[in-house]
């Protein structure tokens, strides 16, 4: 007798993923209809969603906020789009007018600070709670939404839902309204601050290195929230290790702590902690590469190599001179962009990802570094499909990135990006001066905390990840309705991907595949008992139909470059591999009924 196959990961449309989670960062579209019902707006689809990817969905927390503000301080007719920072609302307001001249007169920034001067202590620099609004007309929405969705820097659901409750209580009030001159303070020096608007704490210039005061008992419950201030610096010092290589093994955060620096040099890796910097996503790790890049080298045009994640040739085309384009990642390519530049072009830099998304390819990254080294321009390696327990790829950049909202953390409930300089790149004096000065860490502290402990045992996850990606590629590459399996291991470009990869890596945790037809398309996806929505590196195995969801306004585009429209990609999560195997055969099997 046989016995029925047993759904497990059925989630009602738009519910958060994981379901129930209040900070997630995907959200259920469990069909192939309401991923396109959800591109086209279709209220039965939009209606429902508690929540989304966070650059391309505003966090219901912040729109609440965002509204609060508004409410008071703005006028009729008004939006309000929030940011960490004072700068960072003005490069938005500076985007603005790059796209709508003559708007400036209706833009302007309020910014939002503590009231008390214990609330600017040194104690809450540490976490910041401060934020800037740009206040623009409600008409140019969609203009907000693409510096907020390109550059990653708006800010967290948990910032929001901490700072609204600051808002609510009269403790974060518009900066115009506090004298800006010092104020007679009676209490322990510890608490003493500048009183400017432009105090930009010093726990964010320093790369996380600022040495707190111990937090008392006054600043916890001075603002109602029991937030461990005391392990906010610690727990972004042990996510900066673990991205530098010095923890290796699964590690709590008093022990990533304890451990000794190597006397301040490189771990086996090649990458120090001092050069690893923590961004809110992975976007703006990208954003900020790049904007810094064109500060230390000049506005030129940059170079887009491999088919990339949407908003990294947005970010080329709309922040700067522009781009190029080369979207095979093939050999031809580059000796096309050889050419070129033996012809006298310029470039301020190569942007890729090692591997690329959604067909995973890996670049050939050491004939790059050859041209850069050569033709003198800046290597942006994004790694984080790859992961940097599986590829080690700093020796052919100047700028590694990569989005720990997905496999570092896992856990699908917290963003977050980092970027590492490359302490041997010939660049690297030149870049290192440029990030000293500009760097700020903008990394709400509450993110930062949930990244280190779901981070914890980011090792031990990787192999077990790799091994499933392995049998799950194995089952669908024996069937014959199966037209391609896309996965570093069975690609072409595989030389280049095995030339970084380290002496325990694996292949990675992302696939995608196709099919000769959108019916058998269609059909595996509805009939695969995984959770479907945006993202890749859940703990869980999470799928889309990934180009219709990316893409959906620019198929046509995506075909010119090979990328069907019809392809699921699939990220694998660590479910006991028998079952996994068992439930894409049975998606498989549907294809035949």
């Amino acid at each position: 007798m046989t016995v029925p196959f047993q759904r497990e990961n059925d989630v009602e449309v738009g519910e958060s993923i994981p379901p129930m989670t209040a900070h997630a960062v995907s959200v259920s579209l469990p069909t192939w209809k309401a991923n396109v019902a959800y591109e086209e707006g279709e209220e039965w689809v939009v209606g429902k969603m508690v929540t989304g990817y966070p650059r391309f969905f505003i966090h219901k927390t912040i729109q609440a906020f965002a509204h609060a503000i508004v409410s008071k301080h703005g006028q009729s007719g008004e939006r309000a789009m929030l940011f960490p920072t004072h700068v960072i609302a003005e490069r938005c307001q500076k985007f603005f007018v790059s796209q709508a001249p003559g708007v400036e007169q209706q833009l302007r920034i309020l910014d939002l600070v503590p009231l008390s001067e214990e609330a600017r202590s040194e104690d809450l620099a540490i976490i910041s709670p401060r934020v800037s609004a740009l206040l623009y007309p409600e008409d140019k929405f969609k203009i907000a939404k693409q510096f907020w969705q390109h550059s990653g820097d708006g800010v967290s659901s948990r910032r929001a839902e901490y700072c609204h409750s600051l808002f609510e209580k009269g403790i974060l009030v518009n900066a115009t309204t506090l004298s800006a001159s010092p104020r007679l303070f009676k209490g322990p020096k510890r608490y003493r601050t500048k009183t400017s608007i432009d105090l930009t704490d010093s726990a964010s210039k320093s790369n996380g290195d600022a040495d707190p005061h111990d937090p008392t008992q006054f600043v916890e419950e001075r603002f109602g929230r029991n937030l461990d201030l005391s392990k906010t610096r610690n727990a972004k010092l042990a996510v900066r290790r673990r991205i530098a290589g010095s923890l290796t093994e699964n590690v709590g955060l008093s022990e990533a702590v304890s451990l000794a620096k190597a006397n301040g040099t490189e771990h086996a890796t090649g990458r120090s902690e001092d050069d690893v910097y923590l961004y809110p996503c992975g976007m703006s790790s990208i954003f900020n590469a790049h904007r810094n890049l064109m500060t230390t080298k000049g506005p030129l045009k940059s170079i887009v190599y491999g088919f990339p994640y949407i908003d990294t040739l947005k970010i080329v085309e709309k922040f700067g001179p522009g781009g190029e384009f080369y979207g095979f990642s093939s050999s031809e390519e580059l000796d096309d962009l050889e050419k070129r530049l033996e012809n006298g072009e310029r470039f301020l830099a190569l942007f890729t990802e090692f591997p690329g998304n959604p067909q995973l390819r890996s670049p050939d990254l050491e004939r790059i570094r050859s041209l850069a080294d050569k033709y003198d321009f800046y290597v942006v390696v994004d790694e984080t499909i790859g992961n940097f327990l599986n590829v080690h790829v700093l020796p052919y950049a100047d700028v590694v990135v990569s989005s720990l909202t997905k496999i570092f953390s896992g856990d699908s409930n917290v963003m977050g990006g980092s970027l590492v300089l490359n302490p041997k790149g010939k660049n690297y004096k030149e870049l290192k001066r440029t990030w000293t000065l500009d760097y700020e860490d903008n990394h709400w502290a509450e993110d930062s905390i949930f990244l280190e402990r779901n981070s914890r045992d980011f090792v031990s996850r990787i192999e077990r990840i790799n091994a499933n990606a392995e049998a799950i590629c194995d089952v669908l590459r024996a069937n014959p309705r199966v037209k391609k399996v896309y996965y570093p291991k069975y690609s072409e470009t595989r030389p280049h991907y095995d030339k970084c990869r380290t002496p325990n890596g694996g292949y990675g945790g992302l696939l995608s595949v196709t099919f000769y037809s959108k019916e058998d398309s269609i059909m595996f996806f509805d009939t695969l008992d995984s959770v479907k929505g945006p993202s890749l590196g859940t703990n869980f195995t999470l799928s889309s139909p990934y180009v219709i969801l990316a893409h959906y306004g620019e198929l046509d585009w995506c075909a010119k470059w090979g990328i069907e429209a019809d392809l699921v990609r699939v990220s694998v999560g660590l479910e006991e591999t028998s079952r996994l195997v068992s439930t894409f055969q049975h998606a498989l099997d549907a294809l035949t009924q």
